[in-house]
């Protein structure tokens, strides 16, 4: 358990409200790798004295993926409650506080076309996005699923973005329990 500056929030503080999702799923767009690599440079040069893990998650890191065209990255830090330390630095590079929560920082883009998720060094959540992701990465039938999903949901009309990403729970959950048995059985 890493030491804590001092203890974590304990509720979600979603800066703005609830927020329709205004985007569609779109074909995946072989720009998004260059996109998440200009926002892993500014937020390295803005957190530049930290230790930090920075990789891209979500569907526009998954080639041949559909996906909205929100570029998502996380960022993994020493101490999530020490905002000091990576926050103001991200507010300044240009970043727009938008959820803080236990255990995880959101901050995205004024466009609202990237979202840095900022967690613990070590954090569950980090390893769950990396396994999803690189589930996506190498099999075929899953990616499938996952961007039929997606489209079937998008066909709804949905007034927080939240409940978007709740309805796509089991299917993610069902898709990460084929890449734990997967890798155990490696």
């Amino acid at each position: 358990m890493p030491v804590r500056r001092r203890a974590d929030v304990t509720s979600l503080e979603l800066i703005g409200g609830p927020e329709p999702v205004t985007v569609g799923i779109h074909n995946y767009d072989p720009s998004w790798p260059a996109a998440f690599a200009k926002h892993r440079d500014r937020i390295r040069r803005a957190l530049a004295d930290r230790q930090v893990e920075i990789a891209h998650i979500g569907s526009t890191s998954v080639p041949g993926l559909a996906a909205k065209p929100i570029v998502d990255i996380v960022v993994a830090v020493a101490d999530i409650t020490a905002e000091e330390d990576y926050l103001d630095a991200l507010l300044a590079a240009g970043y727009e506080l938008r959820v803080r929560e236990p255990g995880h920082r959101m901050v995205r883009t004024p466009e609202r076309d990237v979202h840095v998720h900022v967690y613990e060094r070590g954090a569950r959540a980090v390893d769950e996005y990396l396994l999803l992701r690189d589930r996506l990465r190498t099999d075929a039938a899953d990616r499938a699923l996952y961007e039929r999903t997606k489209r079937e949901l998008m066909q709804r009309g949905w007034d927080d973005m939240n409940a978007y990403a709740d309805a796509k729970t089991a299917v993610i959950d069902a898709i990460k329990e084929r890449a734990r048995a997967a890798r155990a059985r490696r």
